[in-house]
């Protein structure tokens, strides 16, 4: 039986002054900010008491158990019983994990030895329209011991209510926002083909595909004008794909993309773009008669080309947001392409069982290999 929900109250504000003057915060609050968000806005954040953590203070990158663990110590004796996160998804998937009663040693939480019981509430703002983190009961890490990045996804890491806020993202320098509106992009794709889809899953998919192609299709015209005018609709669109993708799900294109993102530190976005038409074009070899032939048809609606050259023009597309690399160009080796098909198909089957069509190793390595 197919399932829909919507956990978090969603909550749309203008400003982060609105924010702060409506959530009250006191120093019950832990408080989870970007360096770029405490220095344009920390007067407004900082109360007697409150504690902030601020990612300035620690390694830029992907989240890891290491920044975990490093937070771990820095909040040791806090007693707080709300988390409120405003940053990327970075920010919010670490921030996730403080809602629960115990969060160390994290690689024993990811790996579910440790039970995720909720303890705090939890109230999200991304700064960031890719992630939908913000919707989702998903969280990221790259685990240094294990030299993968691995999701813990239960209900426990629901937020209590996000809040979208489009002050936030105007100001997100291009590429930023390139890696973060194409990863929006693909969660959409990827629902709408997952076997979990359903009517409502599709109908929040098609509403984000359409608002982020036609924003992107604005913004290769109008440069960074357009992307300040379209900020809220790329918010927006950000969380329908994250609501559509919590879910049903991501699948093989962000898998294969996650052993990237580890060994050389592409930026989540990029690493999927970096896969996305290969599986795409994969996919439709080998059905083009399911649901990716519903999904090329409203594409190339938007796109304004036919159906069997969708992928095309996608990348030309895209293109002028962010230019695709080849595997070679990230400093990826042959060698390393075998690793990562062993990774994919071993650690990321959460990922892999919500592919359009079933994909086995040897078709994996010969995704790598096209992309190489």
């Amino acid at each position: 039986m197919k399932q829909f929900s919507v956990i978090p109250v969603i909550k749309m504000m203008d400003t982060v002054e609105e924010f702060t003057k409506e959530y009250s915060m006191d120093k019950k609050d832990l408080v989870f900010v970007s360096g770029s968000v405490y220095k344009r806005f920390g007067s407004l954040l900082s109360r007697e008491g409150i504690h902030i953590v601020n990612f300035a203070n620690y390694p830029k990158g992907e989240p890891t158990d290491l920044l975990v663990e490093g937070i771990c110590k820095e909040i040791a004796g806090i007693d707080y019983d709300r988390v409120i996160a405003i940053g990327g998804g970075t920010v919010i998937d670490v921030a996730k994990l403080f809602s629960l009663e115990k969060v160390s040693p994290v690689v024993d939480l990811f790996q579910k030895k440790i039970p995720a019981i909720r303890s705090k509430k939890l109230v999200l703002i991304p700064t960031t329209c890719g992630t939908g983190s913000e919707v989702t009961n998903i969280s990221i890490l790259e685990l240094t011991t294990i030299n993968s990045k691995f999701g813990l996804a239960v209900d426990e890491l629901y937020a209590d209510e996000a809040v979208l806020i489009p002050e936030l993202v105007k100001d997100i320098p291009l590429k930023f926002f390139a890696t973060s509106a194409i990863d929006a992009l693909i969660h959409s794709i990827e629902s709408y083909t997952s076997p979990k889809a359903n009517a409502f899953t599709q109908a929040y998919s098609l509403q984000a595909m359409s608002m982020i192609l036609k924003g992107f299709q604005a913004v290769a015209k109008g440069g960074d004008e357009a992307k300040r005018r379209l900020a809220g609709n790329f918010l927006y669109a950000s969380c329908m794909a994250g609501i559509a993708f919590g879910n049903a799900g991501c699948a093989a294109v962000h898998a294969m993309s996650y052993p990237l993102g580890a060994t050389h530190h592409v930026p989540h976005g990029e690493a999927n773009y970096a896969m996305f038409t290969g599986v795409y074009k994969t996919y439709q070899a080998i059905d083009p008669d399911g649901a990716i032939k519903d999904l090329n048809a409203f594409l190339a609606d938007i796109l304004s080309c036919e159906s069997d050259q969708i992928y095309v023009a996608i990348e030309a597309l895209l293109d002028q947001i962010l230019p695709k690399k080849a595997l070679h160009e990230y400093g990826v080796t042959q060698e390393e392409l075998v690793t990562y098909t062993e990774t994919v198909m071993t650690q990321q089957t959460r990922l892999m069982n919500n592919n359009y069509v079933e994909l086995d190793g040897e078709t994996v390595m010969e995704i790598y290999q096209s992309l190489f």
